[in-house]
């Protein structure tokens, strides 16, 4: 498996999906973030010349929101 860069606080497209699944289990396609950029929804970037570069922190915070709330039972309310 590809290792990302240790010391980086942004990702390229690439990068950032292979940070989503390593990180929080979230199986994301390069194409569905790009599809994301234009359609919305997506975690928020930074405009790299014609590349997007997501932050670490917008990630996290795009996975969690997608992961939903933890529970402790199938019962909780969603």
């Amino acid at each position: 498996m590809t290792e990302l860069p240790k010391f980086r606080e942004n990702y390229y497209r690439q990068e950032a999906t292979l940070y989503l699944y390593q990180k929080h289990g979230l199986k994301v396609a390069v194409g569905t973030l790009a599809k994301l950029v234009t359609t919305g929804g997506g975690p928020r970037y930074f405009k790299m010349g014609r590349s997007p570069l997501y932050p670490k922190q917008e990630l996290d915070r795009w996975a969690l929101e997608k992961l939903g709330k933890l529970r402790t039972s199938s019962s909780d309310a969603g």
